[in-house]
């Protein structure tokens, strides 16, 4: 017993490569790399040249590469999508809001994906670093199409993937019952009419991710060099970190991969 705890120390620090998402999903996942530096773990950030919160740290080894938009125009639709975020009105109304907004930043993942992709200096020394597994944020699927392609274990850090593809990807239930739909304001207790409303919910969706997700499959294609889809790319996911907590949310079913970890937005000095 004592030579294999001594050899699971041994084995104990690794090298991670992370491909963050801007904005508040970088926010939690930073604290998550501080505490594994402190453990001896060897981190590298992959983020591009122009960011709102990404920032070098004396905790993990940034490599940036260039992008075609400025800061403020980052900026700019953020703060656009986060005020609508906070606006009330029809379920129409903000879908129709939802999906001028998510067209917008999905373009700039899409633009940043792309140069790193093209980034052939980049992607060599990625190639070459040989890294022990992968750690993103899939909302933008840049980190897992990276995971392919270095055929690396890939861990997901989320809060959550529009058109309820994390659902999808895990093979998760999501029963109409009582999984209350993004939107509907409703609870984990329905009334017939409210299943019925929840579940017609689930139909915008297929228009959402059509747009939302089509260009990160078309790019992961060609990078790839073989047809696969945003869904192919997330199921091969080794471990989905979820940033909830049934403490404060309604209980979903959960399959044995996916670990809550909600108490990690409350990152404390």
């Amino acid at each position: 017993v004592v030579l294999l705890l001594s050899l699971l120390g041994l084995a104990a620090a690794g090298k991670l490569l992370v491909v963050p998402v801007d904005g508040s999903h970088w926010l939690s996942m930073r604290e998550v790399l501080d505490i594994l530096r402190q453990k001896g773990h060897e981190v590298v950030v992959v983020a591009p040249e122009v960011a709102l919160h990404i920032k070098p740290s004396k905790n993990f080894v940034m490599k940036r590469y260039s992008v075609p938009y400025t800061e403020e125009d980052l900026k700019k639709e953020f703060q656009a999508f986060f005020h609508f975020s906070f606006e009330q009105g029809s379920f129409l109304e903000r879908f129709v809001k939802a999906y001028k907004g998510i067209k917008r930043i999905t373009n700039f993942g899409v633009s940043s994906c792309q140069h790193l992709l093209q980034n052939k200096e980049l992607i060599r020394y990625l190639e070459e670093s040989k890294f022990d597994a992968l750690l993103t944020d899939p909302v933008i699927p840049c980190g897992a199409i990276l995971a392919q392609h270095l055929s690396l274990p890939a861990v997901y850090f989320l809060r959550g993937v529009p058109c309820g593809l994390d659902f999808e990807a895990t093979q998760c239930p999501k029963p109409p019952s009582y999984v209350p739909r993004g939107f509907t304001q409703l609870t984990d207790r329905m009334s017939f009419l409210e299943r019925v409303k929840n579940l017609l919910h689930d139909i915008p969706d297929l228009f959402l991710c059509d747009f939302a997700f089509e260009p990160f499959s078309k790019l992961a294609s060609e990078f790839l060099q073989r047809e696969v889809t945003v869904q192919d790319l997330l199921r091969q996911a080794s471990v989905w970190l979820m940033r909830s907590e049934f403490v404060l949310e309604y209980p979903r079913p959960l399959m044995p991969n996916i670990i809550p970890i909600g108490g990690v937005n409350c990152a404390h000095k």
